[in-house]
C-alpha cells in the first residue's frame, strides 16, 4: 500500500503500458478480421481495452489517484484479462480454420456445439436448415465449423457456412474452371430465382433454370438437379449456377443427331412435352414437332389429353419438315390403315349397326361406329312421327343405339344412319287404312298460310289445304275456320305413302253448292244476284250461296245499249249466257236481261186492244210504265 501511495516508487507502469500494446492492436485486427468475413455480425466492444488504459495513465501521477476507484480498476483489469484470453482464441481460429465440435443441443435460434474451449459455440439455426425447413444436425451429430469471435453475453459465434465453404470451395473452383457439371439439391425459392446446395449455398438465377421460361419455381424445389458454376467470388463467398447451360448444349448435340436422321415419312420416337387446345409438342431429340389434334387420331378428339399426357413416350410420322425454319409436322394417326378404305364392305347398305352417340346437335346425332368411324342420323331419320322438336329428345351422349346403315361415301368420310328404319312405317298401309272418301277426325296440330295440318294418329299428319276449307266461304287464312288444338272432322282425298303425304278436306264433308245450281239451272235462266266486286272486265255477282258468276263489261248495258256502272252492293237480274261444271265458272249478262224486256214490250204492243176499253193515252201511260 506504502508504494501505491508513493508516486517515486511506482514501477508498473511500463509494465502496464507493454501489456496495453498489443493487446489494442489486437484487438484493432481482430475487429477488422470480423468487419471483413461477417460483415452483418456486430463487433465486439474495446471499451474494457480503454477502461484499462484509462486506469494506467492515472497511475502515471500519485497526484491523481483516486483510492475509491481500487475496486472499479480490480474490476477492469480482470475483464482486460479475460478479453486478452478470448482474442488469444479468438486469434487461434482465422476464417480458414476449420474445427470439429459436436453438437450439444438444439435451440429454437442456434444449434449449440461443443469445440473444446472455455464456452459453447452457436451456430445459427437458418444455416443448418434443408429445403423442407428441417434441421440437418442432431444432438451427438459431428460437425466442422469455423469460430468467427466470441460473442459478448458469452459463447462462441460459429459458422457452418464457412467451413462447408473452405471444405468443398477447391472442388467448386475446379468444376468452374473445367466447366465440369455438379450435383445440387434445391433448397428453397429466393428473390429473382432458387437456392441450390452443391455443397455450398448456391444461387440459380430463374432465367438459368431451363431453356424457355418457368413460371412456377416452387415445383423444383426438394428436386435434385445437374449444374454448372459460372461465377464464384471466394472473398464474398458467392457462387452463381445454370442448369440453362447444360440443358442447350445437350439440346445442340440432340439436335445434330435428331437432324440426321429426320426426314418426311420417318418414324420416331419422341417425348410429349406441352399440350395445347389444337394440339401437343413433341421433343424428338433436340428440336420439337408439332403434333396437330386433326392428325391425331382417325376419330374425334375434343382436347389432345384424350389420347396422350405431358411425358408420355410416343411412336410419330414425319408429316411435313422444313429444314430452313426447323419445322417439323408431325401424325399419330398415319401409323394406323385408314378405317375409311373398306368402310362401304364393312358396312353395307341395310346393315344393322350399333355404335354411341357422340354429340346431338339440331339436325341430328353423330352415332361412333368404331375409332375413326361417325355415322349421322338425321332428325327426319329418327322417328316416323313429324312431332319430334329436339333430337335430344330421343338420344343423349353416351347412348348406345342401334342403327341402319341408309349410304356410305368414303370420299366425303359420312355415313348416313337410320333409327326410324328398325320400326314399323305406319305409312305402307296408310291407302289400305285409309281410302280415299274416309271419314276421318283428329286434333288440329299446326295452322300454316297455305292450310291447316291434323294429326289423325300418332305420326300421321294429313293437311287440309286452304280451298278445302268451305265450299262458300272465300278463306284467306284457315284461322278463320280453325283453331290450333280443337278436334274436327274431314274427308281423305288421297294418300301418297311414298311422299308421306295426306290430303284431307272438310269442305268436302257437305255437298257441293256448284254441283247443286248446276243440277237446277241452264243457260238462258234468269237469276237474281249481287254484286260482290268490280274489275276493269267485269263484275263478280254471287247468283246463290257459294256460287259467283262473272258479268263481262261488254254485257253490262242496258237496253237502250248504254254501259250500264255496276257497283259493289247492288243487286240486279242477269241471264246465265254461259255455264262450265268442269271449271265451275257461270257467264251472266244484263244487256241480255234488257233486250228480253224489249220484245216482251214488243210483243205486248203487237197484242190486239179494244178500241172500247183503250185509248191512245192507255197506250203512251204503258209504255211508260
Amino acid at each position: 500500500m506504502a508504494d501505491v501511495l508513493n508516486p517515486e516508487q511506482v514501477e508498473s507502469n511500463p509494465l502496464n503500458t507493454e501489456l496495453e500494446t498489443p493487446t489494442l492492436e489486437a484487438a484493432a485486427d481482430h475487429v477488422d478480421s470480423s468487419i471483413e468475413t461477417t460483415p452483418n455480425l456486430e463487433t465486439p466492444s474495446p471499451e474494457p481495452i480503454e477502461a484499462v488504459s484509462t486506469q494506467s495513465e492515472s497511475t502515471e501521477s500519485t497526484d491523481e489517484i483516486d483510492f475509491g476507484s481500487m475496486e472499479d480498476f480490480a474490476a477492469a483489469l480482470e475483464s482486460f484479462d479475460r478479453e486478452q484470453a478470448a482474442e488469444a482464441a479468438a486469434q487461434a481460429f482465422d476464417d480458414t480454420t476449420v474445427v470439429s465440435g459436436t453438437v450439444i443441443k438444439l435451440t429454437d435460434k442456434h444449434v449449440v456445439v461443443d469445440v473444446g474451449m472455455k464456452s459453447e459455440g452457436l451456430i445459427p439455426l437458418e444455416q443448418v436448415l434443408d429445403h423442407t425447413g428441417q434441421p440437418k444436425l442432431k444432438a451427438g451429430d459431428t460437425v466442422e465449423v469455423v469460430v468467427e469471435r466470441e460473442e459478448a453475453e458469452g459463447g462462441y459465434l460459429l459458422s457452418y457456412e464457412k467451413a462447408q465453404r473452405h471444405r468443398v470451395w477447391d472442388v467448386i473452383e475446379k468444376a468452374a474452371n473445367e466447366k465440369t457439371p455438379v450435383i445440387g439439391t434445391v433448397l428453397g425459392r429466393v428473390k429473382g430465382g432458387l437456392t441450390v446446395d452443391i455443397g455450398i449455398k448456391a444461387f440459380l438465377p430463374g432465367s438459368q433454370l431451363e431453356i424457355r421460361p418457368v413460371r412456377n419455381l416452387d415445383a423444383y424445389i426438394g428436386q435434385p438437379i445437374e449444374v454448372r458454376v459460372i461465377k464464384l467470388n471466394k472473398k464474398r463467398g458467392n457462387v452463381v449456377v445454370s442448369r440453362k447451360e447444360i440443358l442447350e448444349e445437350e439440346q445442340t448435340a440432340k439436335r445434330s443427331t435428331t437432324l440426321e436422321h429426320l426426314e418426311e415419312g420417318s418414324i420416331l420416337t419422341g417425348t410429349v412435352k406441352n399440350l395445347t387446345d389444337y394440339g401437343a409438342f413433341v421433343d424428338l431429340g433436340g428440336i420439337d414437332g408439332l403434333l396437330h389434334i386433326t392428325d391425331m387420331s382417325w376419330g374425334r378428339l375434343t382436347h389432345p389429353r384424350d389420347l396422350v399426357n405431358v411425358a408420355d413416350e410416343i411412336q410419330v410420322k414425319v408429316l411435313k419438315f422444313d429444314k430452313d425454319k426447323q419445322r417439323v409436322s408431325l401424325g399419330f394417326k398415319q401409323l394406323t390403315p385408314d378405317p375409311w378404305l373398306d368402310a362401304v364392305e364393312r358396312y353395307p347398305i341395310g346393315a344393322r349397326v350399333r355404335g354411341r352417340v357422340l354429340s346431338v346437335t339440331d339436325y341430328g346425332s353423330f352415332v361412333e361406329l368404331e375409332q375413326g368411324i361417325e355415322g349421322l342420323v338425321h332428325v327426319s331419320e329418327m322417328t316416323w312421327s313429324k312431332r319430334m322438336k329436339h333430337p335430344s329428345k330421343l338420344v343423349k351422349p353416351g347412348d348406345e343405339v342401334e342403327t341402319v346403315v341408309l349410304s356410305v361415301n368414303p370420299s366425303d368420310r359420312r355415313i348416313s344412319l337410320g333409327m326410324k328404319q328398325l320400326q314399323e312405317n305406319p305409312w305402307e298401309h296408310l291407302s289400305a287404312r285409309y281410302p280415299t272418301g274416309t271419314n276421318v277426325e283428329g286434333r288440329v296440330r299446326n295452322l300454316t298460310d297455305f292450310g291447316a295440318f291434323i294429326e289423325i294418329e300418332d305420326g300421321i299428319d294429313g293437311l287440309v289445304h286452304v280451298s278445302n276449307l268451305s265450299w262458300t266461304k272465300r278463306v284467306k287464312h284457315p284461322s278463320e275456320v280453325l283453331k290450333k288444338g280443337e278436334k274436327v272432322k274431314a274427308v281423305v282425298l288421297g294418300v301418297e305413302p311414298e311422299n308421306r303425304r295426306l290430303s284431307l278436306g272438310i269442305k268436302q264433308l257437305q255437298p257441293d253448292v256448284w254441283d247443286t245450281f248446276f243440277a237446277q239451272h241452264r243457260v238462258g235462266d234468269v237469276v237474281h244476284g249481287k254484286v260482290l266486286r268490280t274489275a276493269q272486265f267485269g263484275a263478280f255477282v254471287e247468283i246463290a250461296e257459294g256460287v259467283e258468276g262473272l258479268c263481262h263489261v261488254s254485257e253490262a248495258t242496258d237496253g237502250t245499249g248504254a254501259p250500264a256502272k255496276l257497283e259493289q252492293g247492288q243487286e240486279h237480274d242477269f241471264k246465265i249466257i254461259k255455264m262450265n261444271q268442269e271449271e265451275k265458272k257461270v257467264g251472266l249478262s244484263l244487256r241480255a236481261v234488257g233486250e228480253e224486256a224489249s220484245r216482251a214490250d214488243v210483243e205486248a204492243y203487237k197484242a190486239p186492244v179494244s178500241s172500247s176499253t183503250t185509248t191512245l193515252g192507255d197506250l203512251m201511260n204503258w209504255k211508260r210504265q
